[in-house]
Protein backbone atom coordinates (compact mmCIF):
# COMPACT_ATOMS: atom_id res chain seq x y z
CA UNK A 1 0.00 0.00 0.00
CA UNK A 2 1.64 3.60 -1.22
CA UNK A 3 1.44 6.09 2.20
CA UNK A 4 0.68 9.50 1.55
CA UNK A 5 4.33 10.72 0.48
CA UNK A 6 4.94 8.46 -2.26
CA UNK A 7 0.32 8.73 -3.29
CA UNK A 8 1.44 12.25 -3.62
CA UNK A 9 4.74 11.91 -5.49
CA UNK A 10 2.41 9.93 -8.01
CA UNK A 11 -0.05 11.91 -8.26
CA UNK A 12 2.34 14.61 -9.15
CA UNK A 13 3.99 12.29 -11.21
CA UNK A 14 0.59 11.50 -13.73
CA UNK A 15 -0.39 15.52 -13.35
CA UNK A 16 2.96 16.03 -15.19
CA UNK A 17 2.55 13.13 -17.63
CA UNK A 18 -0.93 15.03 -18.43
CA UNK A 19 0.65 17.91 -19.02
CA UNK A 20 2.86 17.03 -21.05
CA UNK A 21 0.44 15.02 -23.22
CA UNK A 22 -1.92 18.37 -23.43
CA UNK A 23 1.21 20.39 -24.21
CA UNK A 24 2.12 17.83 -27.03
CA UNK A 25 -2.06 17.32 -28.04
CA UNK A 26 -1.87 21.42 -27.91
CA UNK A 27 1.60 21.71 -30.33
CA UNK A 28 0.02 19.35 -32.76
CA UNK A 29 -3.12 21.11 -33.02
CA UNK A 30 -1.50 24.70 -33.40
CA UNK A 31 0.86 22.83 -36.31
CA UNK A 32 -2.36 21.56 -37.85
CA UNK A 33 -3.88 25.38 -38.32
CA UNK A 34 -1.04 27.49 -38.18
CA UNK A 35 1.61 27.29 -41.51
CA UNK A 36 5.14 25.68 -40.90
CA UNK A 37 6.24 28.87 -42.94
CA UNK A 38 4.57 31.41 -41.03
CA UNK A 39 6.70 34.43 -40.53
CA UNK A 40 9.63 32.84 -43.38
CA UNK A 41 11.53 35.15 -45.44
CA UNK A 42 11.80 34.41 -49.18
CA UNK A 43 13.44 35.58 -52.23
CA UNK A 44 10.56 36.96 -54.51
CA UNK A 45 10.95 36.99 -58.76
CA UNK A 46 12.32 40.80 -58.40
CA UNK A 47 15.05 39.26 -56.00
CA UNK A 48 13.53 41.29 -52.97
CA UNK A 49 13.48 39.53 -49.35
CA UNK A 50 10.07 39.47 -47.74
CA UNK A 51 8.43 37.74 -44.69
CA UNK A 52 5.66 35.62 -45.59
CA UNK A 53 2.61 36.72 -43.68
CA UNK A 54 0.41 34.02 -41.05
CA UNK A 55 -2.56 34.26 -42.30
CA UNK A 56 -4.10 35.63 -45.79
CA UNK A 57 -7.58 35.98 -46.25
CA UNK A 58 -7.28 39.44 -48.13
CA UNK A 59 -5.67 39.04 -51.47
CA UNK A 60 -5.06 42.19 -53.78
CA UNK A 61 -3.41 41.75 -57.30
CA UNK A 62 -1.69 44.31 -58.77
CA UNK A 63 -2.90 43.04 -61.89
CA UNK A 64 -5.67 41.27 -62.79
CA UNK A 65 -5.21 38.86 -64.94
CA UNK A 66 -3.08 37.15 -62.47
CA UNK A 67 -6.25 35.65 -61.84
CA UNK A 68 -5.28 33.15 -64.08
CA UNK A 69 -2.32 31.93 -61.86
CA UNK A 70 -4.69 32.28 -58.64
CA UNK A 71 -7.16 30.41 -59.87
CA UNK A 72 -4.96 27.75 -60.40
CA UNK A 73 -4.51 27.59 -56.68
CA UNK A 74 -7.88 28.48 -55.28
CA UNK A 75 -9.92 25.21 -56.75
CA UNK A 76 -14.01 26.24 -56.58
CA UNK A 77 -13.69 29.78 -55.30
CA UNK A 78 -11.28 31.65 -57.45
CA UNK A 79 -12.46 35.58 -56.18
CA UNK A 80 -12.98 34.33 -52.38
CA UNK A 81 -10.16 35.69 -51.19
CA UNK A 82 -9.46 38.53 -53.96
CA UNK A 83 -10.27 42.26 -52.42
CA UNK A 84 -9.21 44.44 -54.88
CA UNK A 85 -7.07 44.37 -58.52
CA UNK A 86 -5.82 46.29 -60.91
CA UNK A 87 -8.43 46.95 -63.72
CA UNK A 88 -6.80 45.80 -67.19
CA UNK A 89 -8.63 42.21 -66.90
CA UNK A 90 -11.47 43.55 -67.77
CA UNK A 91 -10.23 45.80 -70.17
CA UNK A 92 -7.73 43.91 -72.18
CA UNK A 93 -9.23 40.16 -71.60
CA UNK A 94 -13.30 40.91 -71.51
CA UNK A 95 -14.29 37.82 -72.87
CA UNK A 96 -12.20 35.54 -69.63
CA UNK A 97 -13.91 38.51 -67.78
CA UNK A 98 -17.39 37.48 -69.05
CA UNK A 99 -16.09 33.92 -68.53
CA UNK A 100 -16.22 34.16 -64.78
CA UNK A 101 -18.46 36.84 -64.57
CA UNK A 102 -21.13 34.24 -65.88
CA UNK A 103 -20.14 31.80 -62.47
CA UNK A 104 -19.17 34.25 -60.11
CA UNK A 105 -21.30 37.45 -60.27
CA UNK A 106 -19.26 39.33 -57.51
CA UNK A 107 -16.57 39.66 -60.14
CA UNK A 108 -18.21 42.64 -60.77
CA UNK A 109 -18.15 43.86 -56.73
CA UNK A 110 -14.20 43.63 -56.64
CA UNK A 111 -12.87 46.75 -56.22
CA UNK A 112 -10.45 48.41 -58.58
CA UNK A 113 -6.99 50.16 -57.61
CA UNK A 114 -6.38 51.51 -61.65
CA UNK A 115 -7.31 51.05 -64.95
CA UNK A 116 -4.68 49.18 -67.39
CA UNK A 117 -1.53 51.47 -66.90
CA UNK A 118 0.39 51.26 -63.37
CA UNK A 119 0.08 55.46 -64.08
CA UNK A 120 -3.39 54.90 -63.10
CA UNK A 121 -2.83 53.05 -60.06
CA UNK A 122 -4.04 54.79 -56.93
CA UNK A 123 -2.14 54.14 -53.86
CA UNK A 124 -4.71 55.53 -51.75
CA UNK A 125 -7.67 52.99 -52.78
CA UNK A 126 -5.00 50.14 -52.52
CA UNK A 127 -4.01 51.01 -48.79
CA UNK A 128 -8.03 51.49 -48.08
CA UNK A 129 -8.33 47.68 -49.05
CA UNK A 130 -6.16 46.41 -46.04
CA UNK A 131 -4.95 43.20 -47.74
CA UNK A 132 -3.30 40.79 -45.94
CA UNK A 133 -0.91 39.80 -49.33
CA UNK A 134 -0.51 41.98 -52.23
CA UNK A 135 0.88 39.91 -55.82
CA UNK A 136 2.54 42.35 -58.44
CA UNK A 137 3.95 41.23 -61.52
CA UNK A 138 7.33 42.13 -62.93
CA UNK A 139 6.50 44.78 -66.33
CA UNK A 140 3.16 44.78 -67.38
CA UNK A 141 0.02 46.86 -66.66
CA UNK A 142 0.17 47.09 -62.83
CA UNK A 143 2.56 48.66 -59.91
CA UNK A 144 6.30 47.86 -60.70
CA UNK A 145 9.32 46.76 -58.45
CA UNK A 146 10.01 50.74 -57.75
CA UNK A 147 6.36 52.39 -57.57
CA UNK A 148 5.77 54.10 -54.09
CA UNK A 149 2.92 51.85 -53.29
CA UNK A 150 5.94 49.09 -52.46
CA UNK A 151 7.05 51.40 -49.84
CA UNK A 152 3.77 52.25 -48.19
CA UNK A 153 2.87 48.78 -47.86
CA UNK A 154 6.13 48.03 -46.23
CA UNK A 155 5.63 50.85 -44.28
CA UNK A 156 1.59 49.35 -43.36
CA UNK A 157 3.39 46.13 -42.58
CA UNK A 158 1.32 44.40 -45.83
CA UNK A 159 4.02 42.03 -47.77
CA UNK A 160 4.45 42.58 -51.71
CA UNK A 161 5.52 39.72 -53.79
CA UNK A 162 6.89 39.93 -57.38
CA UNK A 163 6.12 37.19 -59.58
CA UNK A 164 6.39 37.16 -63.55
CA UNK A 165 4.54 34.72 -66.34
CA UNK A 166 5.59 38.18 -68.69
CA UNK A 167 9.11 38.52 -69.17
CA UNK A 168 10.96 34.74 -68.75
CA UNK A 169 8.00 32.64 -68.68
CA UNK A 170 9.46 29.52 -69.46
CA UNK A 171 12.18 29.80 -67.03
CA UNK A 172 10.03 31.90 -64.52
CA UNK A 173 6.40 30.26 -64.26
CA UNK A 174 7.66 27.91 -61.85
CA UNK A 175 9.51 29.32 -59.44
CA UNK A 176 6.57 31.82 -59.41
CA UNK A 177 3.58 29.97 -58.57
CA UNK A 178 5.75 28.26 -56.00
CA UNK A 179 6.23 31.26 -54.23
CA UNK A 180 2.77 32.19 -54.53
CA UNK A 181 1.74 28.61 -53.40
CA UNK A 182 3.53 29.50 -49.83
CA UNK A 183 2.67 33.00 -49.64
CA UNK A 184 -1.27 32.57 -50.25
CA UNK A 185 -0.71 28.90 -48.33
CA UNK A 186 -1.93 26.76 -51.27
CA UNK A 187 1.18 24.23 -51.56
CA UNK A 188 -0.21 21.53 -52.65
CA UNK A 189 -2.29 22.78 -55.38
CA UNK A 190 0.76 25.03 -56.56
CA UNK A 191 2.76 21.68 -56.55
CA UNK A 192 -0.23 19.67 -58.57
CA UNK A 193 -0.09 22.34 -61.13
CA UNK A 194 3.56 22.58 -61.40
CA UNK A 195 3.81 18.62 -61.70
CA UNK A 196 1.57 19.06 -64.61
CA UNK A 197 3.84 22.17 -66.41
CA UNK A 198 7.09 20.15 -66.06
CA UNK A 199 6.11 16.87 -67.38
CA UNK A 200 4.75 18.47 -70.16
CA UNK A 201 7.68 20.83 -70.89
CA UNK A 202 10.01 18.19 -70.47
CA UNK A 203 7.88 15.82 -73.16
CA UNK A 204 8.01 18.75 -75.84
CA UNK A 205 11.48 19.42 -74.76
CA UNK A 206 12.11 15.98 -75.53
CA UNK A 207 10.46 15.82 -79.00
CA UNK A 208 12.66 19.22 -80.20
CA UNK A 209 15.71 17.67 -79.37
CA UNK A 210 15.05 14.96 -82.17
CA UNK A 211 14.65 17.29 -84.77
CA UNK A 212 17.84 18.69 -86.07
CA UNK A 213 18.53 22.13 -85.86
CA UNK A 214 19.30 22.42 -90.30
CA UNK A 215 15.09 20.92 -90.01
CA UNK A 216 13.64 23.70 -87.62
CA UNK A 217 10.87 26.11 -89.26
CA UNK A 218 11.69 30.01 -89.26
CA UNK A 219 8.79 31.38 -87.48
CA UNK A 220 7.60 35.11 -87.23
CA UNK A 221 5.13 36.11 -84.75
CA UNK A 222 2.93 39.59 -85.14
CA UNK A 223 1.60 40.48 -81.78
CA UNK A 224 -1.84 41.90 -81.37
CA UNK A 225 -2.07 41.80 -85.01
CA UNK A 226 -3.87 44.73 -86.53
CA UNK A 227 -4.11 46.52 -83.01
CA UNK A 228 -1.43 48.88 -84.02
CA UNK A 229 -1.79 50.14 -87.84
CA UNK A 230 0.91 48.21 -90.52
CA UNK A 231 3.60 45.80 -89.93
CA UNK A 232 5.19 44.37 -87.33
CA UNK A 233 5.16 44.88 -84.05
CA UNK A 234 6.82 41.37 -82.90
CA UNK A 235 8.50 39.21 -79.97
CA UNK A 236 12.55 38.56 -79.84
CA UNK A 237 14.33 37.13 -76.81
CA UNK A 238 11.98 36.24 -73.99
CA UNK A 239 7.66 36.55 -73.78
CA UNK A 240 6.42 34.23 -76.43
CA UNK A 241 9.37 34.14 -78.24
CA UNK A 242 10.28 31.37 -75.45
CA UNK A 243 7.56 29.46 -76.70
CA UNK A 244 8.77 29.44 -80.12
CA UNK A 245 12.30 28.29 -78.99
CA UNK A 246 11.24 25.65 -76.67
CA UNK A 247 8.65 24.07 -79.46
CA UNK A 248 11.07 24.09 -82.21
CA UNK A 249 11.16 26.94 -84.11
CA UNK A 250 13.54 29.63 -85.45
CA UNK A 251 11.98 32.82 -84.46
CA UNK A 252 13.35 35.42 -87.00
CA UNK A 253 13.30 38.55 -84.60
CA UNK A 254 15.33 36.52 -82.13
CA UNK A 255 18.84 38.11 -83.44
CA UNK A 256 17.19 41.87 -84.55
CA UNK A 257 15.51 42.97 -81.47
CA UNK A 258 17.62 44.63 -78.62
CA UNK A 259 15.01 43.82 -76.43
CA UNK A 260 11.84 41.37 -75.66
CA UNK A 261 9.68 43.50 -77.62
CA UNK A 262 9.55 45.59 -81.30
CA UNK A 263 8.64 46.06 -84.82
CA UNK A 264 10.37 44.79 -87.84
CA UNK A 265 9.21 46.21 -91.12
CA UNK A 266 6.85 44.57 -93.70
CA UNK A 267 9.92 44.15 -95.96
CA UNK A 268 12.21 42.76 -93.82
CA UNK A 269 9.46 39.91 -92.74
CA UNK A 270 8.96 39.16 -96.35
CA UNK A 271 12.38 38.85 -97.63
CA UNK A 272 13.25 36.59 -94.73
CA UNK A 273 10.75 33.78 -95.77
CA UNK A 274 9.44 32.42 -92.36
CA UNK A 275 7.95 29.07 -92.90
CA UNK A 276 4.83 29.45 -90.11
CA UNK A 277 3.55 33.02 -89.79
CA UNK A 278 1.18 33.34 -86.07
CA UNK A 279 -0.90 35.94 -84.91
CA UNK A 280 -1.79 36.88 -81.48
CA UNK A 281 -5.20 38.33 -80.48
CA UNK A 282 -8.50 38.64 -77.96
CA UNK A 283 -11.67 38.83 -79.14
CA UNK A 284 -11.97 42.37 -79.94
CA UNK A 285 -14.39 43.85 -82.05
CA UNK A 286 -16.52 41.93 -84.56
CA UNK A 287 -15.99 44.91 -87.09
CA UNK A 288 -12.39 44.91 -86.42
CA UNK A 289 -9.74 43.08 -88.79
CA UNK A 290 -7.99 42.06 -85.52
CA UNK A 291 -7.34 37.89 -84.69
CA UNK A 292 -10.40 36.99 -82.68
CA UNK A 293 -9.57 33.81 -80.16
CA UNK A 294 -9.85 33.28 -76.33
CA UNK A 295 -12.88 32.27 -74.50
CA UNK A 296 -16.46 32.67 -75.25
CA UNK A 297 -15.15 32.39 -79.34
CA UNK A 298 -16.49 30.37 -81.53
CA UNK A 299 -14.26 28.54 -83.89
CA UNK A 300 -15.73 29.69 -86.98
CA UNK A 301 -15.38 33.10 -85.81
CA UNK A 302 -11.71 32.82 -84.67
CA UNK A 303 -10.80 30.98 -88.11
CA UNK A 304 -12.66 33.75 -90.03
CA UNK A 305 -10.92 36.54 -88.63
CA UNK A 306 -7.55 35.11 -89.58
CA UNK A 307 -8.35 34.47 -92.77
CA UNK A 308 -9.52 37.96 -93.25
CA UNK A 309 -6.28 39.30 -91.11
CA UNK A 310 -3.72 37.85 -93.70
CA UNK A 311 -5.32 38.95 -96.74
CA UNK A 312 -4.50 42.73 -95.66
CA UNK A 313 -1.57 44.79 -97.57
CA UNK A 314 2.06 43.00 -96.96
CA UNK A 315 0.63 40.34 -94.94
CA UNK A 316 -0.33 38.26 -97.64
CA UNK A 317 3.39 38.57 -99.48
CA UNK A 318 4.94 36.66 -96.53
CA UNK A 319 5.96 33.13 -98.23
CA UNK A 320 3.95 31.15 -94.67
CA UNK A 321 1.05 32.69 -95.78
CA UNK A 322 0.90 32.43 -99.44
CA UNK A 323 1.99 28.26 -98.14
CA UNK A 324 -1.42 28.54 -95.64
CA UNK A 325 0.70 28.01 -92.81
CA UNK A 326 -1.05 30.52 -90.67
CA UNK A 327 -2.26 30.08 -87.07
CA UNK A 328 -3.89 32.47 -84.77
CA UNK A 329 -2.88 32.27 -80.50
CA UNK A 330 -4.82 33.99 -77.73
CA UNK A 331 -2.15 36.77 -77.06
CA UNK A 332 -2.86 36.56 -73.21
CA UNK A 333 -0.74 33.22 -73.26
CA UNK A 334 2.14 35.68 -72.99
CA UNK A 335 1.38 36.59 -69.88
CA UNK A 336 -0.19 33.34 -67.94
CA UNK A 337 0.42 30.58 -66.26
CA UNK A 338 -1.09 28.55 -68.90
CA UNK A 339 1.42 29.03 -71.14
CA UNK A 340 2.55 25.09 -71.77
CA UNK A 341 -0.67 25.28 -74.04
CA UNK A 342 1.14 27.66 -76.44
CA UNK A 343 3.69 25.70 -76.65
CA UNK A 344 2.68 22.54 -77.44
CA UNK A 345 0.31 23.71 -79.68
CA UNK A 346 3.16 25.67 -81.68
CA UNK A 347 4.77 22.36 -81.69
CA UNK A 348 2.09 21.23 -83.31
CA UNK A 349 2.04 24.10 -86.48
CA UNK A 350 5.88 23.29 -86.76
CA UNK A 351 5.75 19.58 -87.09
CA UNK A 352 2.21 18.78 -88.22
CA UNK A 353 1.49 15.04 -87.43
CA UNK A 354 4.70 14.48 -86.43
CA UNK A 355 4.28 14.44 -82.42
CA UNK A 356 0.55 13.44 -81.98
CA UNK A 357 0.95 12.14 -78.69
CA UNK A 358 1.25 15.91 -77.37
CA UNK A 359 -2.37 17.12 -77.46
CA UNK A 360 -2.13 21.32 -76.83
CA UNK A 361 -6.40 20.82 -76.68
CA UNK A 362 -6.06 18.01 -74.08
CA UNK A 363 -3.80 19.52 -72.14
CA UNK A 364 -5.95 22.96 -71.98
CA UNK A 365 -9.07 20.36 -71.15
CA UNK A 366 -7.10 18.51 -68.41
CA UNK A 367 -5.48 22.01 -66.63
CA UNK A 368 -9.59 22.93 -66.40
CA UNK A 369 -11.07 20.06 -65.52
CA UNK A 370 -8.77 19.64 -62.45
CA UNK A 371 -7.55 23.14 -61.39
CA UNK A 372 -10.00 25.83 -62.71
CA UNK A 373 -13.97 26.47 -61.60
CA UNK A 374 -14.80 27.79 -65.03
CA UNK A 375 -15.58 25.52 -67.91
CA UNK A 376 -13.42 25.34 -70.82
CA UNK A 377 -15.11 27.38 -73.62
CA UNK A 378 -13.86 29.36 -76.29
CA UNK A 379 -11.26 28.88 -78.68
CA UNK A 380 -7.60 30.02 -77.65
CA UNK A 381 -6.17 28.72 -80.91
CA UNK A 382 -6.77 28.38 -84.34
CA UNK A 383 -5.24 27.52 -88.19
CA UNK A 384 -6.08 29.59 -91.45
CA UNK A 385 -7.42 27.72 -94.79
CA UNK A 386 -5.14 26.60 -97.04
CA UNK A 387 -4.31 27.39 -100.33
Amino acid sequence: MLNFFSRRTSLANVARQAACVASVVASVALGAVMPAHAGEVVTDMAGRQVTLPDHVDRILLGEGRLLYAVALLEGKQPLKRIVGWQGELQSLDPQTWQQYEKVFPQIDTIPKIGQSSEATVSAEKALALKPDLAIFSIGGHGPGRHNALVKEFAAAGVPVIFVDFRQKPLEDTVPSLRLMGRAMHREAQADAYISLYESHLKAVRDAVATIPSNQRPKVFVQMLAGVWPGCCHTVGNGNIGEFVDAAGGVNIARDLLPGVIGDLNIEHVIASQPDVYIATGTRGNANQLRIHVGAETSASDARASLDAFVKSPGIASIKAVREGRTHGLWHNFYDSPYNIVAVEAMLGWFYPGRFKQIDANATFTEIHQRFLAVPYNGTYWTDGDKP
